[in-house]
């Protein structure tokens, strides 16, 4: 068996190009421009790369984007009375904290003075109480990528049992819980997990999320399954750097129906899904229709 590669990138394209349409729409026709800010503290190179992108793809998008640039030692005070400054403004639909942020800063602090309605990251204490409620909620952006894959390769979800191997509050649970909206059977496994590969084994979606390069073996995963490879980690081959994920694709592509590789895969749909909960916050902002399948 070969899987079919789920093209990840392509799939991204498709979604920003319907964001892109769905604000132009509403420029047109309501005379309202989504905006996101995002809010960089210190100059983590890698950090720096990611919120350059996400500039561009806004702008491309049709949206207005705000950078706020601060230096690595801007104190608590001054960063949440920007956060408040931005919650106020009405012109911004979604703000973005890039993280990590420095040590002497209280991330979860930070992430909670957003305005939930705002929080396009879908990080706040109370978009989580509502995703994990059934109810109404900015949902985390590479979860919600997870799944848009997800749905076009399957359609429906209901029933299949589902393995999500990693419990990080930015991407395991939420992809647990969105699962459990669609009526997948749910298990959440982790390093202390016993016997981990019969677990895997009995997944019809397995999606990795541990963050250890190559653990997800092909003798791991039931044959026909889906696999969501959401792992970006930085390995040395024969003398280079090289993009691996969490699982092995070489084995696992031979076992699985279908697989995301890495990179190419998830990655892409982050920003994407970024733009979309942009735009469906802009839409509740202004008691708009919301775009259909760019969100849930």
């Amino acid at each position: 068996m070969t899987a079919v590669v789920i093209d990840g990138k392509a799939f991204a394209a498709g979604v920003r190009a319907r964001v892109a349409a769905h604000v132009a729409r509403l420029r047109e026709e309501h005379g309202v421009q989504p905006g996101l800010a995002v809010v960089l503290v210190g100059q983590d190179p890698a950090s720096e790369v990611y919120v350059r992108n996400k500039g561009v793809q806004t702008l491309e998008a049709g949206m207005a984007s705000y950078e706020h640039k601060l230096a690595a030692d801007t104190s608590e005070v001054d960063l949440l009375a920007l956060i408040g400054q931005l919650n106020a403004d009405r012109a911004v639909h979604g703000i973005l904290v890039q993280l990590p942020l420095p040590g002497h800063l209280n991330a979860d602090l930070i992430i909670n003075s957003i305005d939930p309605a705002k929080d396009v990251d879908g990080f706040h204490i109370s978009n989580v109480g509502l995703l994990g409620t059934g109810q109404k909620a900015m949902v985390p952006c590479t979860p919600l990528g997870c799944l848009m894959m997800l749905r076009a390769h399957h359609g429906s979800l209901a029933g299949m049992s589902a393995v999500v191997v990693g419990r990080s509050n930015i991407v395991g649970k939420p992809m647990a819980q969105l699962l459990l909206g669609d009526s997948c059977t749910v298990t959440i496994a982790h390093s202390r997990t016993r016997d981990l590969a019969a677990v895997c084994r009995g997944a019809d979606i397995l999606v990795a999320a541990v963050g250890r390069a190559e653990m997800i073996t092909g003798d791991m995963v039931k044959p026909g399954a889906t696999v969501i490879d959401v792992g970006i980690n930085r390995v040395a081959r024969d003398g280079k750097a090289r993009l691996v994920g969490d699982v092995d694709f070489a084995s696992a592509s031979k076992v699985a129906g279908a697989i995301t590789p890495v990179p190419g895969g998830v990655g892409p749909m982050t920003i994407a899904c970024l733009l979309a909960n942009t735009l469906t916050a802009c839409c509740r902002a202004h008691g708009l229709p919301e775009p259909e399948g760019l969100t849930v």
